[in-house]
């Protein structure tokens, strides 16, 4: 079996400028090191590559001097920075007792802006610093007066508003442990995961606001509160201005603002390193969704270098990323305050009809320095011909993308609509709520690539026989323990599912479930799970490349590649394909679209067929659903492969449930004699 060769871009598409680049957080963290630690490595300010290399070398020297740059505050100091490195199982700073919340509010400016709460009608709102403090003391001392105790959960049923950051930071003050989703999840599907967690108390809206509409969601509120047997109260929040009813309830009820304007000391108490901060979930396509927990200091060091070294967020900038509170660029958004910088909350639909390019004129009004979105965003913005350069969008230094891989073809429509700015390709995961590759203020920008590996991320390509590859494809892994790798999963008291996860495929060895390539020239591209990757013929490709090909097509709105193994020990690889509105699939399209994958991808992965469908199915998240789908077409029940709760568009499964059924029924009449 061979893998495909990928030959890596020459050029860059983007160079930053060594002057200006000197006074960036990365560059001073560089020289400091120099100076306070006399590491003999040959990097200035401009040797990201040194600097990483020196980062995954010395553990103990790269995350201690990250504890000592950002002056982390323990209440007991570390004793050892890295006691055990193993994986799973890795113990960092141990003795440290600290809290998160202390970090994330120590030093933000009484009278500054520290959250923007905007939504999709151009309406918004400060939260200064000082009101923040005052807040989360408030929404503590509540909760503790609820019977809230280090330990115990706390569960948010919130849209991105400040309402959902206050309540974190107030758990986390007690030693609590937050969860939180969005309310766009029906009832049942937030219950399938906060169920899990037993929490003492929930905090809900009456709504949320999307595409020029309130939805009620003081009924479902209800519902999920009926389905968590253990809750002492709710806190709930009158964000949309609907009134709640005067009913039973299944719990004490106490309202937001009686929570929220107490006057209260604020106390953060000290809890050990590895103490759990929150649970995120997992997509929960297959099954229940896993709980994945993460400890207070893991999360402090990895977003401190996550948004202060590579993403240089401080004091005077403002972080707007269009996000959910269900994923994990939520966590993110939250923890731009470590930095000392302001975010933004977003409430709404990231391109509303009325007003699609409503996030780029709130980037030029409130002069955000970051700007966060997804592929999916951008390729709309430039299908639909919105115009974001309309906007005085000098602020802007580097726009964010996650979620799934960028494709070249939006770099150059960046450059022209947006400005010249970096492009941060990034590429992570809920598992390690963080990144393992994206950019840097010191790293030139390939299109289509991600710059290099993430500081403190030992990153490789691993073949068949887990041997490190370059300028190939391979499987994304990590060689050494990062500090926010998960702590455990909930629910799985001898860690069986957590070692199966990450751990089965090689030993002692992360293995994350997508293909890479690391090119030769530092960068790092992402080609799809390795789970749906395309086998034909014994040669492997990436479905990300298939639909980065077909995407940028102005006739296609979004595409989905399956290689589906048949019983007969045939390959079917069907191409399906949304249509812009007016569009036909006729032949002319379908040779277009063959063309396009020859030239951008690969000639021995031209579809066998090419099908226009209603839509593609995703995850809550924004993942395409590839092997669901696939599993679907080679005759699984849905009840087998998805559960459709965690899909944003169940329809779309029946439908391809419906064709897999179909197209069985042709190839059994073509057979019968």
């Amino acid at each position: 079996m061979t893998l495909s060769l990928i030959t890596p871009s020459p050029d860059p598409f983007w160079l930053f400028d060594p002057e200006a680049t000197t006074t960036s957080r990365i560059a001073e963290f560089g020289r400091w090191v120099n100076w306070h630690r006399g590491v003999h490595v040959a990097f200035d300010h401009t040797d990201y590559r040194a600097l990483h290399r020196w980062s995954v070398t010395d553990l103990e020297g790269f995350w201690s001097a990250v504890w000592e740059y950002f002056e982390v505050e323990a209440a007991t100091p570390y004793e050892q920075v890295l006691a055990e490195e193993t994986m799973p199982g890795a113990r960092w700073f141990t003795g440290a007792t600290l809290n998160y919340a202390h970090h994330a509010l120590r030093r933000l400016p009484d009278d500054a802006p520290a959250i923007l709460a905007l939504d999709e009608t151009g309406a918004g709102y400060e939260v200064s610093g000082g009101r923040l403090r005052a807040e989360v003391a408030s929404v503590a001392a509540t909760l503790r007066d609820l019977g809230v105790g280090s330990g115990d959960r706390v569960v948010g049923y919130l849209p991105n508003t400040p309402h959902a950051i206050v309540a974190f930071l107030a758990a986390a003050s007690l030693g609590a442990v937050w969860s939180v989703c969005g309310q766009d999840y029906a009832s049942k599907a937030a219950a399938d995961r906060f169920a899990q967690l037993q929490p003492t108390v929930l905090i809900a809206s009456d709504g949320y606001r999307f595409n020029s509409t309130v939805h009620d969601r003081r009924d479902a509120t209800l519902e999920l509160a009926g389905a968590l047997p253990t809750l002492k109260a709710m806190v709930v929040v009158g964000h949309v201005g609907l009134p709640w009813p005067e009913r039973a309830y299944p719990s004490l009820v106490v309202s937001w603002e009686d929570a929220s304007t107490r006057t209260e000391e604020l106390t953060c108490a000290p809890v050990p390193f590895d103490h759990p901060l929150w649970v995120v979930f997992s997509s929960g396509t297959t099954g229940l969704p896993k709980g994945i927990v993460h400890g207070h200091g893991g999360v402090l060091l990895e977003h401190l270098k996550t948004l202060g070294l590579q993403s240089d967020l401080g004091p005077g900038d403002r972080l707007l990323w269009y996000t959910t509170t269900h994923w994990m660029m939520w966590n993110l958004v939250a923890s731009a305050l470590l930095t000392g910088a302001t975010t933004c909350t977003y409430d709404g639909s990231p391109a509303p009809l009325a007003h699609p390019d409503i996030l780029w004129e709130l980037a030029a009004r409130h002069r955000v320095t970051l700007f966060g979105t997804s592929p999916q965003y951008l390729l709309g913005m430039a299908k639909f011909a919105i115009d974001p350069s309309v906007h005085d969008l000098s602020s802007i230094r580097a726009i964010g993308c996650t979620g799934s891989t960028l494709p070249a073809a939006a770099y150059p429509w960046v450059r022209d609509h947006v400005g010249h700015i970096q492009i941060a390709s990034t590429s992570g995961g809920t598992d390690v709520v963080s990144g393992f590759a994206g950019s840097a203020p010191t790293t030139p920008v390939w299109a289509g690539e991600l710059s290099a590996p993430n500081l403190g991320v030992a990153l490789a390509a691993y073949d068949a026989e887990g041997h490190p590859v370059v300028d190939e494809v391979g499987e994304l892994v990590v060689t050494r323990p990062m500090p926010s790798m998960p702590l455990y999963f909930w629910n799985d008291p001898d860690g069986t599912r957590y070692h199966e996860a990450y751990f089965s495929s090689y030993p002692g060895v992360w293995r994350h479930g997508d293909w890479i390539t690391v090119t030769s020239h530092g960068s790092v591209i992402v080609h799809g799970r390795s789970d749906s990757t395309l086998n034909r013929n014994g040669v492997r490709l990436g479905s990300a490349d298939i639909h980065d090909a077909v995407e940028h097509l102005p006739e296609i709105t979004e595409a989905l590649v399956i290689g589906a193994e048949e019983p007969d020990g045939g390959y079917w690889m069907p191409l399906f394909v949304v249509l812009a509105a007016g569009v036909t699939l006729d032949d002319a399209l379908r040779d277009g679209i063959r063309e396009a994958i020859r030239a951008g991808a690969s000639p021995r992965h031209v579809p066998d067929e090419i099908l226009a469908v209603p839509g593609i199915p995703h995850t809550r998240t924004g993942k395409k659903l590839e092997v669901p789908v696939k599993r679907l077409l080679q005759g699984a029940s849905v009840e087998q492969v998805v559960n459709p709760a965690a899909v944003d568009a169940p329809d779309l499964i029946d439908y391809f449930a419906r064709l897999g059924t179909e197209r069985r029924a042709a190839q059994d009449t073509k057979e019968t004699p």
